[in-house]
């Protein structure tokens, strides 16, 4: 039996994209992610996460990427429909992924606080037969999971240091890191509107804008 773990990156950052990552592997061949030390990729290092992801490539059966783009995501965000915003945004690029590896069962790390209905919405765009489980903390409690979680993770990071190396250092592109906020109130000390990769729809994104505009205001 063919098992999947699809886990996410970049829920809560105001720049850059969310990255979708799922990992699908034989039943039997799990032990190999656990005895590799696999694990959520919020415990481990940034080297770590990079030689686990080289390796569990090269043991998965398959694994497969999708990003959000900040535009995607402020889209989701703004919407005026009740349950159509960045959950099934989300539960979207979930069952995109999991339709590309074709498992037997897929976990998924829930993006809803309710569990069931997060599964249900995965369900409804999915077109292979995949069993869905959607757990809280799958990406610490199901190895494949954590694999997932890890090539995501890795993903992020290259497209945060491709846009790094082009547009300047902002940091993790968290609204709780200072380089992040930083960048975000240079940006707008020269420039009318953010870049595409930052999500404007954000209250840290919002409220910066807010008092650019009256600084402005106060210099005419």
């Amino acid at each position: 039996m063919i098992v999947a773990g699809v886990d996410e990156a970049g829920r809560g950052c105001v720049i850059g994209p969310l990255v979708v990552a799922g990992v699908s592997i034989k039943e039997e061949n799990l032990c190999l992610l656990v005895n590799a030390g696999v694990k959520d990729s919020k415990q481990l290092s940034p080297h770590r996460r990079e030689k686990l992801s080289s390796l569990i490539k090269t043991v998965a059966d398959g694994w497969f990427t999708t990003c959000l783009s900040p535009i995607e995501i402020d889209q989701a965000v703004e919407c005026g429909r009740r349950l159509h915003k960045l959950n099934r945004l989300e539960a979207i690029a979930f069952a995109r992924v999991i339709d590309a590896l074709k498992p037997d069962i897929a976990y998924v790390d829930a993006a809803d606080v309710l569990e069931e209905r997060f599964r249900v919405h995965v369900r409804e765009t999915l077109h292979c037969k995949a069993t869905v489980v959607s757990k809280h903390k799958a990406d610490v409690d199901f190895p494949v999971v954590s694999a997932a979680s890890i090539i995501a993770k890795v993903e992020r990071d290259r497209v945060v240091q491709q846009l790094a190396e082009t547009y300047g250092d902002f940091g993790s592109g968290y609204a709780g890191d200072k380089r992040t906020l930083r960048f975000l109130e240079q940006w707008l000390q020269t420039n009318c509107e953010y870049p595409d990769f930052v999500r404007k729809s954000w209250k840290t994104a919002r409220n910066m804008k807010k008092k650019a505009f009256v600084r402005q205001e106060r210099l005419f």
